[in-house]
């Protein structure tokens, strides 16, 4: 009897268990050393001497609690404002929490205190966490946190919370048609923005979750609208923060700075548990004064934010924002070719060292994860492994995600691509074998 739930994402059903990790490779119990492609709490590969140091040496620390002062916690928040966040002097304060899907909850909490709405915008296709309300702005209808049965009877949690949905960005360096295009222009697509956003608490963006990648113009548009109708803007950055985007955040991309800031996943190395909520100067400004009720006994804990500047120093003395820059790339190159050479690739989207392949198939607003059998992505990720990588699918039902550490190099990469390349071949068969059924 299996004691652990299993919570499987990439191939379904079993697979070798990982029993160790070096560099960019994870070493599994056949044997094996796989390529790791899509692992965003993993920045750093695994196994980084620095990072392993850097934890041995807080191991002696004390259990200190979020309700008592560490000079830790403060030496983390400086190296987060003089390293991560250096130039940007609209942030003010940040709060240290457990979880990315904690630090978001936390942000929109605190977005209804301070304008005393109760409903919260996001964009299509969103996913934010599975925790309060960042589970309600989680749209991407498979991620609905509750239970889905094959061939129905599914069940979904009831909403905390109001959300008003967005249309999402339509950037792609690939698209196998134009009809997968909006035609629209942006401000059209917007149309219907403000009035959701005078409604909301908040408005929520991220820059990956569903294969949609924000360009400066969507951002742009979207934080002046919030601006104007009196919604807060919250970037949530907790996959693409401090590296992975090939700048310390995605949201520099554009002209406009958000009202708070969510990071998680690589905050801490990939090494340890952690996340963060970065307020603005007028966020914090709006505090004065107030008691903010909120409060977690191990957040902020010696370990992680030992692990947390560990982490920034790294990405600092190590150049990684310039090597993921330069890597970019590389990867939109051969991910074109790929693509074009490829039937059943409809769409390829990204920034980074993160991207994602979206295959041809049913359509992804209608799957629950309430079918029988394993979906396309799930088949060619099982054939990715096969071969030689892992490379994920997040149990979608026809999208799969590149992501692999930041410290990757330019060999492993092409074998990584390589890998992807062959592993698309079983999707080509069976995208070649519809498309003959039906005409």
């Amino acid at each position: 009897m299996r004691r652990l739930l299993h919570t499987g994402l990439n191939a379904g059903g079993e697979t070798p268990q990982v029993v160790g990790g070096r560099g960019a490779y994870f070493f599994l119990s056949d044997g094996r050393s796989v390529l790791d492609g899509s692992n965003t709490g993993g920045p750093l590969g695994h196994g980084h001497p620095r990072m392993a140091e850097a934890l041995r040496a807080a191991a002696d620390l004390p259990m200190v609690s979020e309700g008592w002062s560490w000079k830790g916690r403060d030496k983390a928040a400086d190296d987060l404002f003089e390293i991560g966040l250096v130039g940007e002097d609209w942030a003010g304060s940040v709060r240290f929490c457990l979880s990315g899907s904690e630090a978001n909850d936390v942000a929109l909490s605190l977005s209804q205190a301070l304008t005393g709405r109760r409903a919260i915008a996001t964009r299509e296709r969103a996913y934010h966490g599975l925790v309060g309300l960042a589970r309600d702005v989680t749209v991407q209808p498979h991620w609905h946190g509750g239970l889905a049965a094959p061939n129905g009877g599914t069940r979904i949690p009831a909403r905390c919370a109001p959300v008003h949905v967005l249309p999402p960005p339509d950037e792609a360096i690939y698209l196998a048609s134009a009809d997968l295009k909006s035609s629209e222009p942006l401000e059209r697509r917007l149309a219907d923005a403000p009035a959701k956003l005078a409604q909301s608490a908040a408005v929520i963006i991220d820059y990956t979750q569903g294969g949609f990648y924000h360009d400066a113009a969507y951002q742009d548009a979207v934080a002046a609208i919030a601006r104007r109708e009196g919604a807060l803007w919250i970037a949530d950055e907790v996959v693409t923060g401090l590296g992975r985007a090939g700048r310390a955040f995605a949201f520099q991309g554009g002209t406009s700075r958000p009202d708070i800031v969510t990071l998680g996943k690589g905050l801490g190395g990939g090494m340890v548990a952690v996340a963060a909520i970065v307020l603005s100067k007028d966020v914090v400004a709006e505090l004065e004064g107030k008691s903010w009720q909120n409060y977690g006994t191990l957040r902020g804990h010696p370990m992680t934010m030992a692990a947390v500047s560990a982490y920034l120093r790294i990405v600092r003395d190590e150049g990684l924002l310039a090597r993921v820059h330069d890597l970019e790339g590389r990867y939109a190159s051969r991910l074109r070719e790929i693509a074009e050479r490829h039937p059943s690739v409809a769409r390829v989207a990204g920034l980074g060292l993160h991207w994602t392949i979206e295959l041809h198939g049913p359509d992804w607003r209608n799957w629950m994860a309430d079918t029988p059998e394993a979906p396309i992505a799930s088949r060619v990720s099982s054939r990715a492994l096969e071969l030689g990588a892992v490379i994920g699918t997040s149990g979608e039902q026809t999208s799969l995600f590149l992501a692999p550490p930041l410290i990757i190099s330019d060999e492993e990469s092409e074998r990584l691509l390589s890998i992807l390349d062959e592993s698309l071949e079983l999707a080509d068969r069976e995208h070649n074998a519809l498309m003959n059924r039906t005409h």
